[in-house]
């Protein structure tokens, strides 16, 4: 009789993916964590100890609803109304088949829809997890943008959700519109405590937190938002099979948001493709969010 055969079980070899999400969960918590201590910095020095109580809790609360309803926070600061066959029957029909079919080579749900009113031709993608995700956008690049150029912003956006970035970028807008309000509201009204606590900090120091703690929120989008834009252009030109359709885009985008500027929230600026601010100063581009489109469209042309 033959003995009993014993075999190994297979050792778990974790692939790109997985070290990928691993990657951005721990990103994740490092965003939350630094952008938290900006928050306390923030407290103590308009309210000492008082102060620096209530900005823990604050944190805190702000950590939750950053990680569970940042999408949420995030459309209603762009204005976005979903896209459904019953709010616009015309506009659904192009772009869920486009949507639908670029998800479903990427093997990922089909995200929720949404339209916002902007002229300037724009998009973004947003959620916390591909099960949660959301792509918007504005009524410009559906106006501007052909069907083809379209599906390379749409596998564009969709290559965030597949990447996971959306959590990080989603927290990311969350907690710098939240430490950009609280740094205008405290530095106008103050965060109480006794007279000796509140006189350790002068006018200089307020103004300088009032100014510190949004660049410091947008000084951390910029270096978690970057690399990830060639991620999603490159995946763009791998899901559609062609870099062009994203290459003309691209090239559109640049264009017209000369032509039609769009003033958007700072907090949400590095969730669009392109970045959507109006103005070119240097402080804008020192803190751009995005790679210069000659750069992204540099890098998609050498795909073959």
């Amino acid at each position: 009789m033959g003995g009993v055969v014993w075999k190994a079980a297979p050792l778990f070899c974790p692939g790109p993916t997985f070290y990928m999400h691993y990657h951005n969960g721990l990103k994740t918590a490092a965003l939350l964590g630094l952008l938290s201590a900006i928050m306390l910095v923030c407290g103590q020095a308009f309210g000492g100890t008082r102060g620096l109580e209530y900005a823990l809790g604050f944190a805190l609360l702000t950590n939750f609803a950053s990680y569970f309803f940042s999408d949420k926070i995030a459309l209603a600061m762009s204005g976005a109304q979903p896209l459904t066959p019953e709010s616009a029957p015309q506009v659904y029909s192009r772009i869920a088949p486009l949507v639908e079919n670029i998800a479903r080579r990427m093997n990922i749900p089909m995200p929720k829809l949404y339209v916002t009113p902007e002229p300037s031709p724009n998009a973004f993608a947003t959620g916390r997890s591909p099960n949660h995700a959301s792509v918007a956008f504005t009524a410009g690049i559906l106006q501007l943008m052909d069907d083809n150029e379209l599906s390379g912003v749409v596998a564009h956006e969709l290559g965030h959700v597949l990447h996971r970035d959306i959590l990080i970028s989603s927290v990311a807008a969350t907690i710098a519109a939240v430490i950009t309000f609280a740094a205008r509201m405290a530095f106008w009204f103050g965060m109480g405590g006794n007279r000796d606590e509140r006189d350790r900090g002068s006018g200089v120091a307020d103004l300088v937190m009032l100014i510190v703690g949004p660049i410091a929120a947008m000084i951390i989008q910029m270096a978690i938002s970057r690399s990830r834009e060639y991620s999603a252009d490159a995946a763009s030109a791998k899901y559609i099979g062609s870099p062009y359709p994203l290459i003309g885009a691209l090239r559109k985008l640049d264009s017209y948001a000369h032509r039609i500027p769009m003033d958007a929230n700072p907090a949400t600026s590095h969730l669009y493709i392109m970045q959507p601010l109006a103005g070119g100063s240097v402080m804008m581009k020192l803190f751009s969010t995005h790679p210069s489109t000659e750069d992204r469209i540099r890098r998609l042309e050498q795909i073959r």
